[in-house]
């Protein structure tokens, strides 16, 4: 009898994702076995329980997800199950904290997309600000989006030093050029969009972060991205099914266009559908974090426009 599949999900936080739960089960795993207030300490040994329990077939139908909320941790826990593996006893692993790197990894292709459709332009040529960009969304957007080569700035809404030491401590880790500043008051959040070309929101749902004196202002921008889908929207003007849907408020930069949380979370939705199914399917086993995501939204977006 064929091996059962079993999905192993550790999340350091009190409770598991139900969002990730049912994303789970829909991509065919036979088996969830959540795991909360997990320590990275913790990890090497769940690993190898987990593969040295089951025969080479039977770690094919193994992995592991990890959650959580913190951008770091995730990946530490992510190369710490790396290092646990012994081959031929090795299983795949995805890290997604908080949905952070699929719905990046979404928001980045929505814009390359309509960036390269409507203005002929690539990531590498553009200014990026992210507003909100200090929470797990916002980092992983700006991680990909500079590693993509653009001029990222990550904003936060109470403190330039919070923005500055989260930019430092990632650029770093990944070898960025990510930058920070503060975005509390409208003169802050003028200033910050008057060089830009891109714009993302992924601040906390329900606050509109940038109104319609504010759009007035831009003269450069080409795409702007809100994945707040709860009324108030993140950027004022954007529906939430906006995919490249002319931004009203942006009088003075013709051709900009808006992208909103529907469209995003539709791409969200089927990225990390794949994911989890290429987990399944996959003979070699996987190491999914951000790139990992980004480049396979990037392939599906290409075989979408091929077809």
């Amino acid at each position: 009898m064929a091996k059962r599949s079993i999905l192993h999900m550790l999340d350091p936080m009190p409770n598991n994702s139900p969002f990730d739960i049912n994303m789970a089960v829909d991509a065919g795993f036979d088996i969830l076995v959540p795991y909360n207030n997990v320590k990275l300490d913790s990890v090497y040994g769940l690993t190898q329980d987990a593969i040295f329990s089951r025969s080479p077939s039977g770690v094919k139908r193994t992995g592991i997800f990890i959650g959580g909320r913190d951008l770091g941790l995730a990946m530490d826990m992510l190369n710490t199950c790396k290092q646990a593996m012994v081959p031929p006893f090795e299983v795949s692993v995805f890290a997604d904290p908080s949905g952070a790197f699929t719905t990046a990894a979404a928001l980045v292709t929505c814009a390359e997309k309509e960036l390269k459709a409507k203005h002929g332009k690539e990531l590498k040529d553009c200014t990026i600000v992210i507003f909100g960009g200090t929470g797990p969304v916002g980092i992983a957007t700006g991680i990909i989006a500079s590693l993509a080569g653009a001029d990222v700035t990550l904003t936060d809404h109470l403190s330039a030093d919070t923005a500055l030491d989260v930019a430092k401590a990632y650029n770093r880790r990944f070898n960025c050029a990510l930058k920070g500043a503060l975005a509390h008051s409208e003169t802050d959040k003028i200033q910050q969009v008057s060089n830009a070309d891109i714009i993302f929101c992924t601040a906390k749902a329900g606050i509109q972060v940038l109104n319609a004196n504010i759009l007035k202002t831009v003269t450069k921008l080409k795409v702007a991205g809100d994945v707040n889908a709860v009324p108030p929207v993140g950027i004022e003007g954007i529906k939430n099914d906006d995919s490249g849907a002319p931004l009203i408020h942006a009088i003075n930069a013709p051709g900009a266009v808006g992208i909103g949380s529907l469209a995003i979370g539709n791409i969200k939705f089927q990225l990390q559908h794949e994911l989890l199914n290429s987990m399944l399917d996959s003979e070699q086993p996987l190491l999914i974090d951000f790139r990992y995501a980004f480049n396979k939204a990037r392939e599906m977006q290409f075989t979408a426009e091929a077809n």
